[in-house]
């Protein structure tokens, strides 16, 4: 049975003003969820999140880290969005939406940790928020 991963940012605002309605498009609308999976241990991260694809592009190459830092920090940054995802009175629900099944004696290979640390980059910049105590990228 294949175990699933989903991480849903914020899908997007509907902005209505007083005046006349505008409708605008852009590339961030346009993009498709970025899968992240490792196919030989059945796990699998769809990230659905305006602007990180664009994002992706642009960070540090995965050459860059090691695979025991990213997988430290992911763990960290997991257990933190779990708490929070926990607790919805006291944080947003539009962010945190789904729990992070992450395993930290499980090997996801180095493609998995990368995306999903740049995940938490991505959002910890996006959302003005701090998982952890690391220094953000």
């Amino acid at each position: 049975m294949k175990n699933f991963i989903y991480v849903f940012g914020i899908l997007g605002f509907l902005i209505v003003g007083c005046g006349t309605q505008q409708t605008t498009t852009s590339n961030e609308d346009k993009e498709e969820p970025v899968r992240i999976a490792n196919d030989s241990l059945e796990y699998e991260i769809t990230i659905i999140d305006p602007g990180f694809t664009s994002y992706l592009i642009s960070a540090k190459p995965e050459s860059y880290y090691s695979l025991s830092t990213l997988e430290s920090k992911n763990w960290v940054y997991v257990m933190e969005w779990n708490s929070r995802f926990r607790s919805p009175t006291r944080y947003n629900t539009n962010i945190y939406e789904n729990e992070i099944d992450y395993q930290p004696n499980i090997d996801y290979g180095m493609e998995v940790n990368y995306k999903l640390y740049q995940y938490f980059q991505f959002a910890q910049k996006k959302y003005n928020m701090r998982l952890g105590s690391f220094r953000i990228d």
